[in-house]
């Protein structure tokens, strides 16, 4: 074997490899810690030692006919064949390896063109897919499913989690730590940064333009309005909840008593905006019908209306008053003294009053009646197709339209072939 010797340089640098681990460990120790040295010690060390590793064995061998294209095939010790994942740069190597100094200037480049720049990638790629989104649907408001994923037809815009995407962005901003300039930017395209305040001011406006056709703000419970099928009869009911919550609250804070959650509540604000629509659109101590079978009335009289004689007299939004009326007078002592006093001051008399009882439709007149609701909602829409929920005004009485066609679809085969052919006539899909 060849005498070779060592020169000083050979063996200074084969003294640094044998003691470099602890001079390094110790150096760590007392190092002033930059931030982003800081950041990746967060991390698990073997993996970060592992990404500066170009013996890294991928889990998966490429398939033949790719060959080596997605990794490098070598041999082991044992003289089996391994996949390795390309090596990365020898910059990258020395920044990553902690068994290494590291400069802290370049592990600063290193973490912004890794980390940062896509980062920014990924954000430019959200603000063009929502932006695409609106411009697609036509909406003005950014309030995207946080299902939605944007479509594989939109290039490279597609399969983009569009709607996790907005989420984050609204949840950074709750946070305080979304940028001014990305803030600015998605308020310019109409960002919705609290999905529960925008909800409410919908809902708002679809209440306003059922008072302004229907002159008060008492829909029953299952009544649906405006032309996305608005939930209304649903939403003023939960907000009727939340006032008598409140108020009831209200009243224990007042007696002193502490400890009591806000939670729940109708916030004083949204209260007063519905009064503003409304005064009686939450009344206290009775159910809604009873209040908007007395406005109804109310109205009535005030436009120079006399009581009803009889049944089918004043048939108003679907409510025959004079049936109405004859189930109070019967009721009469059921009734607090705040009913009885509304109901007298429009001169109702349980003493004089006479009684009516309703007069009953035929069958015939049923159906008559709600074909002539079915032809009206098919001249207006186009089609046949009406929500389950869906009430028709027809001259002023509200029929369940939505259940005619159901029920009338599920027995189908006990209609006669005129009834049949007449709402097929109208595109009823059986």
């Amino acid at each position: 074997m060849p005498n070779v010797t060592k020169t000083p340089s050979s063996q200074s640098s084969s003294r640094k490899t044998t003691t470099r681990p602890a001079r390094s460990r110790t150096k760590r120790a007392s190092h002033p810690t930059h931030p982003q040295i800081r950041a990746l010690r967060a991390h698990d060390s073997d993996t970060i030692e592992a990404l500066a590793d170009p013996r890294l064995r991928n889990s998966r061998r490429p398939s033949d006919d790719h060959g080596g294209e997605d990794g490098v095939d070598v041999l082991d010790d044992d003289g089996q064949e391994q996949d390795l994942v390309p090596p990365v740069g020898a910059a990258a190597a020395g920044v990553l390896r902690f068994s290494e100094e590291r400069d802290p200037a370049a592990l600063t480049q290193f973490v912004r063109l890794r980390v940062i720049d896509p980062e920014k990638a990924y954000w430019r790629r959200g603000i063009e897919a929502a932006t695409r989104w609106l411009r697609e649907t036509g909406n003005t408001e950014l309030r995207v499913p946080f299902t939605y994923q944007t479509p594989e037809d939109w290039g490279a815009l597609g399969n983009h989690p569009l709607g996790v995407w907005v989420a984050d962005q609204r949840r950074y901003y709750a946070a305080g730590t979304l940028d001014a300039k990305r803030v600015t930017e998605l308020s310019n395209l109409g960002m919705v940064w609290s999905v529960h305040a925008s909800a409410w001011e919908a809902g708002l406006a679809v209440t306003r333009d059922y008072a302004r056709v229907h002159g008060h703000l008492l829909p029953s419970a299952s009544v649906v309005w405006g032309g996305d099928g608005f939930a209304l009869g649903v939403f003023l009911k939960n907000a009727r909840q939340a006032a008598k919550k409140a108020r009831e609250n209200a009243v224990r804070r007042a007696n002193g008593e502490t400890g009591i959650s806000y939670a729940g509540e109708l916030p004083e604000s949204r209260m007063e905006a519905l009064n503003e629509i409304d005064p009686g659109w939450a009344p206290e101590g009775w159910e809604i019908g009873w209040q908007r079978c007395y406005r109804l009335l109310l109205a009535h009289v005030q436009a120079g209306g006399q009581l009803p004689a009889g049944p089918g007299d004043v048939v108003v939004q679907g409510e025959d008053l004079a049936v109405w009326i004859t189930g109070q007078v019967a009721g009469w002592e059921r009734l607090v003294p705040a009913q009885q006093y509304l109901l007298e001051s429009l001169g109702i008399d349980p003493d004089t009053t006479e009684q009516v009882r309703p007069v009953r439709r035929s069958q015939d007149e049923l159906w008559e009646r709600n074909m002539t609701a079915a032809r009206q909602y098919h001249a207006r829409e186009g089609h046949l197709r009406v929500p389950r929920q869906h009430r028709e005004d027809v001259d002023g009485e509200q029929l369940g339209l939505g259940s005619f066609i159901s029920n009338t679809r599920r027995r189908a085969d006990k209609l006669s072939t005129a009834r049949r052919d007449a709402l097929t006539a109208l595109g009823m899909r059986w």
